[in-house]
């Protein structure tokens, strides 16, 4: 199964990326994942199930730990060649 999960992390500073955003893209872009897109206001990637939770657990964990306040996401499955 592929999965496709969508975050943000909260507070938003728009001056500046804050700990809780720089731990959660750190966390993503570092996992075993296929398709990592990151920006300002919102983040996506992509994998396989396995891959995609143990970041999730990862980047819960570690962006709460940094300051977050809410991290908001969104876990979808999608089709093997969708995009």
């Amino acid at each position: 199964m592929r999965l496709r999960v969508e975050f943000t992390t909260e507070p938003f500073d728009l001056d500046e990326a804050p700990a809780h955003a720089v731990v959660a893209r750190e966390v993503i872009q570092s996992a075993q994942l296929d398709a990592v897109d990151v920006g300002p206001f919102g983040n996506t990637a992509e994998g396989g199930a396995d891959e995609v939770l143990t970041a999730v657990d990862a980047l819960l964990r570690k962006s709460l730990a940094a300051g977050a306040t809410r991290v908001s996401l969104q876990v979808n499955v999608i089709g093997e060649g969708e995009k």
